[in-house]
């Protein structure tokens, strides 16, 4: 798609901040008004439509990727993203634990515990740790609480949570993430954890390379678009 506008700037909108191309009111591809609850993030958006050249090229915006999201998609099917998000603390990735060998053992038990206890403490949800991979049932009461947490937050950081659980693998990490119990390279290091632990002592190929350097750079996005919310 070839850039037809010259001029980026942000306005007010309903409720919030927009972004006009040459005046006019940037729209999601749901048609509707693209509208951020930050003036930060507002600008953020704008500066990414601005940084654009001839050619406009959607993978070069994720703000914007995640605030049509937003709008168009967790408006309209909240309760389902609710029930996607909470879904992963059934089986939530730091509470899986390897049963050998020691070294990869006392590695998540650094990473990932201190998450558990955080979460227990934050939520009043304290999730069960099991070695091995086979499914372990988890307190009703704790994900009761968890996806109480998840429910309660507004369409801009429900986004964001549901997307950085998907790609962490872990509503706890994800969740740290939001409440800037850690940054976006923690986050990261925590999800990848075991595939950095085999990769230390087999090598990686180009294209797992190339997969993880993508899934830090949707983190980072996720984590500066959460950092845009508060300001």
């Amino acid at each position: 798609m070839k850039r037809v506008y010259s001029k980026v700037e942000t306005r007010c909108a309903d409720g919030g901040y927009g972004v006009a191309l040459d005046g006019k009111p940037m729209q999601t591809p749901g048609k509707r008004e693209l509208s951020a609850p930050t003036a930060a993030l507002a600008a953020a958006i704008a500066a990414e439509w601005e940084a654009q050249q001839s050619e406009i090229r959607p993978a070069t915006m994720p703000l914007t990727r995640i605030a049509a999201t937003a709008l168009d998609r967790t408006t309209a099917q909240r309760d389902k993203v609710v029930a996607e998000t909470a879904k992963y603390a059934e089986t939530d990735l730091v509470c899986y634990r390897a049963e050998h060998p020691p070294a990869l053992i006392a590695r998540q038990h650094a990473a990932w515990q201190p998450l558990l206890d955080w979460a227990a403490f934050r939520y009043d949800a304290g999730l069960q740790v099991a070695s091995g991979v086979m499914p372990q049932p988890q307190s009703p009461i704790a994900l009761k609480a968890l996806a109480a947490a998840v429910a309660a937050l507004d369409d801009f950081r429900l986004t964001a949570l549901h997307l950085a659980t998907a790609a962490c693998g872990s509503l706890v990490i994800a969740l740290a993430l939001l409440e800037g119990r850690i940054d976006a390279d923690a986050a990261f290091g925590a999800s990848q954890l075991d595939e950095s632990f085999q990769i230390e002592a087999w090598g990686e190929d180009a294209e797992a390379m190339e997969r993880r350097r993508a899934l830090a750079a949707d983190i980072a996005a996720i984590a500066r678009f959460i950092d845009l919310l508060r300001r």
